[in-house]
């Protein structure tokens, strides 16, 4: 068959922007399904809205993601596992002392997960911990355990630094993290039908500024 001039160039067109479709398919996956999840929870969010969302069908979704587990590791992985690394090589090459470490890790924390969406995900993880252990479980092993090893590890060493007052160095983590958690809680639950103004980095602040004097000889 013969073809005219133009046919090729059409084609040109055309393969270019159905490869950068292609491409963009897993990104809008995950952040359709990162909507979804922390809209419905975990138990509630169904592949299909999240392919409605994501402007794709079902199949496409099960082309990357073989089920909703696999999914909801991968929206982790994407959006809060990179702020842990970068915080973990943050904390290998400091240099000052431990009170900067730590309130530069609880802060970091804060402002990593504190967004519009991601901050959802700690509350779903409490809410449906108990229903979904293999969701917990990871979301421990990829995300929590590791902030907490970080802070950690940045009260040990101002402890065995003199820095610190001897406390025990995990139990302090604990108290450091906990405000964190709340906030984040207290964001998607109460804060919503409140009516408070609130101004949650103020918190933050004033808890690490406070943590930090406890902390310290």
């Amino acid at each position: 068959m013969a073809t005219t001039a133009r046919t090729p160039k059409a084609k040109l067109r055309a393969k270019p922007r159905w490869r950068r479709r292609k491409d963009a398919r897993p990104e809008e996956i995950l952040a359709a399904a990162l909507d979804a999840f922390v809209a419905k929870g975990y138990a509630a969010t169904r592949l299909d809205e999240v392919a409605r969302r994501a402007g794709v069908t079902k199949g496409t979704i099960y082309l990357y993601f073989p089920n909703k587990l696999a999914l909801f590791k991968a929206v982790v992985r994407k959006s809060l596992v990179p702020n842990i690394e970068r915080a973990e090589a943050g904390m290998r090459a400091h240099q000052g002392t431990a009170a900067e470490a730590v309130r530069h890790l609880l802060q970091t924390i804060w402002r990593s997960i504190n967004d519009a969406n991601l901050s959802g995900i700690p509350k779903l993880i409490v809410a449906e911990a108990a229903n979904f252990p293999d969701v917990a479980r990871f979301y421990w092993e990829e995300v929590a355990s590791r902030a907490l090893r970080l802070v950690t590890s940045a009260i040990q060493r101002g402890v065995e630094r003199g820095e610190f007052r001897a406390v025990d160095p995990r139990a302090a983590t604990m108290s450091g993290m906990a405000p964190i958690l709340f906030a984040l809680i207290f964001k998607h639950s109460l804060y919503p039908v409140s009516g408070l103004r609130f101004d949650f980095d103020a918190f933050i602040d004033a808890h690490v500024q406070n943590f930090l004097r406890g902390l310290a000889k």
